[in-house]
């Protein structure tokens, strides 16, 4: 047999790189077709992105990340990223997460939300992130059908500033809007359940519903913004006897992502420690018809 030649490794390389490009070309749902309701003159202003982050977000979306073919078990995750809300950490804390997830057979949808303290901002942060967080839950759900998902077990995960958008619809009944016209917003948007990675403190209620989504939570000990919510949080899910796991590091500081960069083994293992709580908790398992 003769060696490729250089033309034929050139090829090679090329297809690779197209299809390596084709399997995380991954599809984008805007969450309103004509705008999000109030701001739709600003729909088609360009996203602004560099390096770790992506703002000027005025037509919110999702992006999804889907299981490879035949390996999806009906549980899908919207993930909302960190960034202080001037900010989205697009890929270490939405399409990382996102691709893991993906792995272990979840279909996963990262939302893009709109992000009032970006300077000049219109939005207010007590309502349009929390606006678009609804509408995320309620788009897939309502196309549960369509992606192959169980609509008993959608989640929200957040990262930092995500985790405060989480909050805003995790403690709330999500019952469908009064008077929707819109389908989707007739359909009920609160979360089966939430991940919660160094979640900042706005959001956390005084006391946790009984109805609450069961939680997994994750931090580290030396976190100067996010720990203390955190087990604020844990001690009131106990409280309210609703499940939780809780997994505090000793060492690892804020924004710790997906483990990748951290020299401490049980760090860089935590999505392991997600894994095992999805699998015990029984979401990543079909539920019987």
């Amino acid at each position: 047999m003769t060696s490729p030649t250089a033309l034929q490794r050139l090829m090679l390389a090329l297809t690779t790189s197209i299809l390596v490009q084709f399997a995380h070309a991954q599809e984008v749902i805007p969450l309103w077709p004509h705008g999000a309701p109030g701001f739709e003159q600003l729909k088609d202003e360009p996203e602004q992105a560099a390096d770790w982050w992506v703002r000027h977000i005025n037509n919110p979306s999702l992006v999804v990340y889907r299981p490879a073919p035949g390996t999806a078990n009906g549980m899908a995750m919207v993930i909302a990223p960190g960034g202080g809300h001037a900010n989205l950490v697009f890929n270490s804390e939405g399409r990382d997460p996102a691709l893991f997830l993906a792995k272990l057979g979840v279909t996963a949808f990262v939302l893009k939300y709109r992000l009032a303290r970006e300077a000049g901002s219109p939005y207010r942060l007590d309502v349009h992130p929390r606006q678009d967080a609804y509408r995320a839950i309620r788009t897939v759900r309502s196309r549960s059908a369509e992606f192959g998902i169980d609509p008993r077990r959608i989640g929200m995960m957040g990262f930092s500033a995500g985790g405060e958008v989480v909050a805003s619809v995790a403690y709330a009944s999500g019952a469908p809007e009064a008077g929707a016209t819109d389908p989707i917003d007739r359909t009920n948007g609160k979360p089966n359940f939430q991940v919660l990675v160094y979640p900042g403190p706005l959001g956390i209620p005084e006391q946790v519903p009984a109805d609450a989504p069961p939680a997994f939570m994750v931090a580290a000990m030396d976190d100067p913004c996010c720990v203390k919510p955190l087990l604020a949080l844990a001690t009131r899910y106990q409280a309210a006897k609703v499940p939780a796991d809780v997994h505090l590091y000793f060492k690892g500081d804020h924004a710790f992502n997906m483990g990748q960069r951290s020299t401490q083994k049980g760090l860089r293992d935590w999505p392991q420690r997600l894994a095992d709580w999805l699998l015990d908790a029984g979401w990543m398992t079909p539920s019987k018809p």
